[in-house]
Parts: structure tokens; sequence; C-alpha cells
């Protein structure tokens, strides 16, 4: 097993906005190698105290040796954040302070060969799992899926334009023989778009985004968690978001929108009858992106989005 290593993104912009104080509870919704909750910890000293969780083991096994110097004011939950109401329970808490939902996959889940997330690793065995003790595997869904079924994975979660022919390749391929690595999938990918549409980065990027989507469900239910989860914070407590593609902010901004919405009824009624009343102020009216300084030491944060709202 390689050394866990992951370069957080955007951190002095997720600090400013956050905002953390000693005294204060802050969710840290994926703790990765621990880098956010690091300077979490280290700003809100001496008392601070952060729920941290995570799908990965390695990462959790990571972020516990890394943040050893901050003992008795942490903890990490092996859980998804959206079934963050049970950790909370199991923590003790009922409200934050801060809550930090970074999307993002680590450097080391997309360098780690055994992982299977990146197509530019051709003998990858094609895995896709942030929790490795999962069913599901990027094979399961590339070898077992209908083509319709496949077609819209690609279309809906990789936004990907030639989604019906990668699928019929897809499905023509595995009659022959079971599709097992990245390589071999990155190939029908390349073979299934037209020359003159490779031209803006590797082919097989939108596709190998969408199904490792749809193996970690990671789309599944965010409208609604973020909601839940803003409530969650006590008055004047901050939420951040970063994502990393189109998809995943267009469902913040719309959560993020709700609750700032004050009164959802029809216009031409007298009065309200709906009792929605705003919720938040949004702190970032565009997304914060990375700086060109940060995007030439890290790349990976170029495609990088964080949103961040304050409960009112």
């Amino acid at each position: 097993m390689k050394e866990f290593s992951h370069i957080p993104v955007m951190l002095e912009e997720c600090m400013e906005g956050l905002g953390p104080k000693s005294g204060e509870i802050y969710y840290d919704s994926t703790v990765g190698g621990g880098g956010h909750s690091y300077e979490i910890l280290k700003r809100s000293a001496p008392s601070g105290r952060l729920i941290a969780t995570d799908l990965d083991d390695e990462a959790i096994a990571a972020a516990d040796e890394r943040l050893k110097p901050f003992a008795g004011r942490y903890e990490i939950h092996k859980s998804d954040y959206k079934d963050f109401e049970r950790v909370f329970e199991t923590a003790g808490i009922d409200k934050v302070d801060g809550i930090l939902i970074d999307m993002g996959v680590s450097s080391h889940q997309l360098d780690d060969k055994e992982r299977g997330f990146s197509y530019m690793q051709p003998d990858a065995p094609l895995d896709m799992r942030m929790d490795r003790t999962g069913p599901l595997t990027a094979e399961y869904i590339v070898n077992n899926y209908s083509q319709s079924e496949l077609s819209r994975i690609l279309k809906d979660y990789g936004e990907e334009k030639f989604a019906s022919n990668i699928a019929a390749n897809i499905v023509k391929a595995r009659t022959r023989s079971a599709i097992t690595t990245c390589g071999e999938l990155a190939d029908i990918i390349e073979k299934s778009i037209p020359a003159k549409f490779r031209q803006n980065g590797p082919a097989a990027r939108k596709s190998f985004q969408a199904i490792r989507i749809a193996v970690n469900g990671e789309l599944t239910g965010l409208y609604d968690c973020i909601i839940s989860l803003t409530r969650r914070l006590n008055k004047g407590g901050r939420i951040a978001v970063m994502t990393f593609h189109s998809l995943e902010d267009r469902i913040v901004k719309q959560a993020f929108r709700y609750l700032e919405c004050d009164c959802l009824c029809d216009k031409s009624l007298p009065v309200c009858v709906c009792g929605k009343r705003k919720e938040i102020e949004i702190l970032t009216k565009k997304p914060t992106v990375a700086s060109l300084k940060e995007i030439t030491i890290n790349p990976r944060s170029k495609s990088a989005k964080l949103r961040i709202a304050e409960k009112i």
C-alpha cells in the first residue's frame, strides 16, 4: 500500500470561510488525509472540537495519524457523510458551528493503481470504490448493467455526448470477454468517440467520472443532505462545500438557493401561506476557484468550486 498523500484544495479559502474558533464544534464530512481537519483543529485551539467522517479505511488511518497532536479533540467515524444524523447521535452532538464538505477524490485514490480510479493506469483493476468493503465495483457495472442503463449513467453523471455509442461498444466488447482493467475500458471509450472530439483532453475522463459516481452513489441524496446538514448549524455557523464538477456544483447551488429563499408562495397571493423563511445568507454569490498559483502547484485544483453560506 502506498503512503496516503493528498494536497488539500483551497485550504486557506476554506479556513477563511469557516473561521474556526476555540470552543466551537466542526464537522469535516470527508476527512481524506486530514489536511483541512488539521487546520480546523489548529485554528480552533485550545478547545475546538472536530467530528469527521470518511469511507476510505486508508484515509481514516492516515488522518488519525496526522491529527494525533490534537488527541482528545477529534473523532473520526467510518461513514458516508449523508448518514451524518447517526454520526452526530453517536458523537453526542445536535448542532455544529461549521461544516466542510470536500467532494473531491484524493490524489492517493487516483494515483494508487490498486484502487482503479484512473484511466491513466491501464493495468489497474476496474474498482473505483471509496469504501473498499463495498459490494459494487466499476467492473460489475461495466460488465452487468444494461446498455440503456450504462448510457444513462454516462450521460447523466458524465455529461458525455457520445454516451449511447460508448455504451453500445462496451456491451459489444464484453460479449467477447469481461472488461477488467482501466486500460481496456479507456480503449473502448477512445474508439467510441470521433477523432475530432478527442482534442480537449483524455477521451475517457467523463466516462470514468460517471462510473465512479455511480459506484459510490455520490449524487444520490446530495440535495437533501445539504439542506438537512445546513439546518444543523448554530446561528452564525457556516457551511463550505467544495465540488469538482458541474453536476455537484449545480446541486449545491440549488440547495443554497432554496435555503436562502424567503417564501415560496405564488406572488399573486396577498399573504404567505407556505411558512418558508430565509435560513442562510449565501456568502459566495459566485463560487470561489483556486488561484493560478495553486493550480500550478496542484493541477487537480483547477476544477474546484467553493460555495459558502452562513446560518441566520
